[in-house]
């Protein structure tokens, strides 16, 4: 079985701080009283995605950027929320490019409800020049036919149910990049807090849904 390279890319965090006043009358405290004790009640919940269920939001806004967008890598992110367990997270973010303006920009899908991640929808950061390796790196969307959490389970079956085992809250983190050397759409499974600080790691053909290596 073949081992498939990998090479880590630098998360880019978006922040986004949400804040609230309220104000309340003299004249009739009992019915001002009531609207502020009743929204307080009610707890808003994360939603967690698969990366398939991201990377069809952010494929969408990146084609209404430029239509000749492609994708060149998605990865989820650790949080409060979710530890990546199950093959969901509630911030993914994507890496689209434009060849026909040499430049790209990274898209962030959130379901985050943490005033320090970015707010519940597809948001993107500005648009930047790309380097001479990223054309190499592109793929076509219809690829991925396997989505995160097939691949979560794939990598559970080589080795990653027994990291659960010793510690249940281990990390789970996931890349999706193409691989030119294999020609293939590659999902990385990556047991621990970073790409690099990991006790495990998957490689599972996102088109198939293969299990190409397992290892640390």
């Amino acid at each position: 079985m073949k081992r498939v390279g990998w090479t880590a890319v630098l998360i880019v965090p978006l922040c986004c701080i949400l804040m609230i006043a309220c104000s309340v009358t003299s004249t009739s405290p009992a019915n001002s009283a009531a609207p502020t004790s009743a929204s307080a009640s009610v707890k808003k919940e994360p939603v967690l995605y698969t990366g398939k269920s991201c990377f069809s939001q952010m494929a969408g806004m990146a084609s209404r950027w430029q239509v000749d967008a492609e994708p060149f890598h998605m990865e989820s992110a650790l949080n409060d929320e979710s530890n990546g367990q199950g093959g969901k997270s509630t911030i993914w973010r994507g890496m689209f490019a434009s060849p026909s303006r040499r430049t790209y920009k990274v898209f962030t899908c959130s379901g985050s409800r943490l005033a320090n991640e970015a707010p519940i929808g597809v948001t993107s950061s500005a648009e930047m020049a790309y380097g001479p390796t990223v054309p190499a790196l592109m793929f076509q969307g219809f690829l991925l036919d396997v989505d995160s959490d097939q691949a979560y389970a794939a990598a559970q079956e080589k080795g990653g149910a027994k990291l659960l085992e010793k510690d249940p809250k281990q990390p789970v983190l996931y890349t999706l990049d193409w691989n030119p050397k294999e020609k293939a759409l590659i999902w990385a499974v990556f047991y621990g807090t970073s790409t690099k600080d990991r006790k495990g790691i998957g490689i599972i053909d996102a088109s198939s849904g293969k299990l190409l290596s397992a290892g640390k």
